[in-house]
């Protein structure tokens, strides 16, 4: 009887069988996520903008620095006394205050100021403005009637950006504004608020809005 050969399996069948390959799942954020994603690269963003608005804050201006008027906006202490310091120390011929109320006389202004009213002889008050828009509008009637060429705008070191975007907005280039930002107190809450107006003012003049 012969004898039976060894049943050896087949060498196709030994070789291993290659790993089945995974395919990748794709997840699928959906519109919430994307919302999510916008806001956290906006907040970012702000974030970032607002530490460079912070630490970089306009702040006086020399008062050797010679100009031909100075513009106050009202809103804000030390406004006032800064435009006089500017006045007395002949850094400008002459003041204009924007945004006094319309019963406001010169006196009432010398009297709620703590000052005399002969201080104020060389300054002009402007009642047609309410908002820092108007302001600049306000401003850019007073220049053109006075024929100024350079001027010292003192405001808060905080609102100095926004009143210098809307001011530069209205006045003809050949004007030149010389910041002069009056230190407050640092509040986290009121700088945070003077960003976002900005901010918001910027986008809405990059946009053509008036």
């Amino acid at each position: 009887m012969a004898a039976r050969k060894p049943n050896f399996p087949d060498s196709k069948e030994m070789r291993p069988r290659p790993a089945a390959r995974s395919v990748p799942v794709k997840h699928s954020i959906g519109p919430f996520g994307v919302l999510v994603r916008i806001a956290a690269v906006l907040l970012l963003g702000w974030i970032g903008g607002f530490v460079w608005f912070s630490q970089t804050l306009p702040g006086p201006a020399p008062l050797a620095l010679k100009t031909d008027a100075v513009v106050v906006l009202t809103g804000g202490a030390g406004r006032l006394q800064r435009g006089l310091q500017v006045l007395e120390a002949r850094a400008a011929r002459r003041m204009l205050v924007s945004g006094v109320g319309r019963d406001t006389t010169r006196r009432q202004l010398a009297l709620a100021a703590g000052i005399a009213k002969k201080r104020l002889d060389t300054t002009d008050l402007g009642y047609e403005a309410v908002d820092t828009r108007s302001n600049a509008e306000e401003t850019a009637r007073w220049v053109a009637k006075n024929d100024f060429r350079i001027i010292r705008l003192v405001t808060s070191s905080g609102h100095m950006r926004r009143s210098m975007l809307e001011l530069t907005r209205v006045l003809p280039p050949a004007v030149e504004v010389v910041p002069d930002g009056v230190p407050v107190p640092p509040q986290l809450s009121s700088i945070a608020s003077e960003y976002s107006k900005y901010l918001l003012r910027r986008v809405a003049l990059a946009s053509g809005a008036a």
